[in-house]
């Protein structure tokens, strides 16, 4: 069994890089591979864990840019600590729940490594490949970037002896998504939808659970949708929805999507997995805690329209220099898209 670790720093002595509890490196790839590992040990012991470190090396190269053909990470919100954060998140859902279930309906080594391999490539989709012209951006694959990881693990997997699982895993991932109702992942095994629950779960509370969730969401996520399209939609006519105004009216909205959409999914559509987080710190869920915190002061800003105190800048991790200015000046290009093809429409 891992061993329980329920002290937690003040969230004010929380580092920007580390995880919920402050324990863990979460923009190292080698403390996070190290950490999972070592969960894997406390509960499999004698079992090799060789697909472990190749995938968290290959995913090192991949979203570094050091995979020939592959530009590296360049989206923001959804960089390389991102993904890091999930798969710890992962990887602790996973020896939680190993440990509260009967043996019978344990997920087992071989279908957890799995779920970490989903973890680490989950936002492969947003990787650009080098031989691609027309995206500026990874972010511009937002709306299609599930299908597009879900292709790369079916081609991956099979590339470190893992060909039986690779189908398997690009249903999986899509747990994680939108892009595919729940109802239509084909999956035959329960404990493979069990593993891909835990998965959509990771995803999500490890996001939100950011110390600097709420900055990121405004300076990151919103220039991310404007890339991918989410930001403002256009149909095939060129009649223009704007969903999102800026990054401070995507703030506005959060409460409301994280009480009606994310509590939705994560209380019933994954049936409340995140509970299992709470085998390994004597009962409580540091992820839910900060979470909770997050939307609480998001709520006081709102009400005080103190936007200010939201000051804080934390790194970003990405494969190119300067990916945040970039990203910005590309977002500034497409808003003036935008209001040019309004003003066309205007004059029609």
């Amino acid at each position: 069994m891992a061993s329980a670790a329920p002290r937690f720093s003040p969230p004010h002595l929380r580092r920007f890089d580390y995880d919920v509890t402050n324990t863990i490196n979460v923009s190292s790839a080698d403390a996070v591979r190290d950490e999972v590992q070592r969960l894997f040990i406390s509960l499999w012991p004698t079992a090799a864990n060789d697909e472990l470190w190749l995938g968290f090396h290959d995913f090192r190269r991949l979203f570094e840019g050091a995979r020939p053909g592959f530009i590296g990470c360049d989206t923001v919100y959804h960089d390389i600590q991102h993904t890091l954060d999930m798969t710890l998140a992962m990887a602790r859902l996973i020896v939680g729940y190993e440990s509260s279930v009967e043996k019978d309906e344990q997920l087992g080594h071989s279908r957890a490594t799995l779920g970490i391999l989903c973890a680490l490539f989950h936002d492969s989709g947003y990787i650009r490949k080098n031989t691609e012209n027309a995206p500026r951006n990874g972010a511009e694959y937002t709306q299609s970037h599930v299908s597009r990881s879900a292709e790369y693990l079916r081609d991956y997997l099979p590339g470190i002896g893992m060909a039986a699982v690779a189908s398997t895993a690009a249903e999986m991932v899509h747990f994680t998504g939108y892009e595919k109702s729940f109802d239509d992942i084909e999956l035959d095994d329960p404990l493979d939808n069990m593993a891909g629950h835990l998965l959509g779960t990771a995803d999500l509370i490890a996001q939100m659970a950011d110390r600097c969730y709420l900055e990121k969401c405004r300076d990151r996520l919103y220039p991310e949708f404007v890339l991918g399209g989410i930001a403002v939609a256009a149909d095939d006519s060129g009649v223009q929805t704007v969903r999102y105004q800026s990054g401070i009216d995507l703030l506005l909205q959060t409460p409301g999507f994280y009480k009606n959409a994310v509590r939705k999914r994560l209380d019933v559509e994954f049936n409340k997995s995140y509970r299992y987080i709470e085998a390994l710190y004597s009962g409580r869920n540091p992820y839910l805690e900060f979470i909770e915190r997050n939307i609480a002061y998001l709520e006081h800003i709102i009400e005080t329209g103190d936007w200010p105190a939201l000051r804080r800048e934390p790194p970003c991790y990405t494969a190119l220099e300067h990916s945040l200015t970039n990203t910005n000046i590309l977002v500034n290009q497409r808003i003036n898209e935008f209001r040019s093809m309004t003003a066309v429409l205007g004059k029609a």
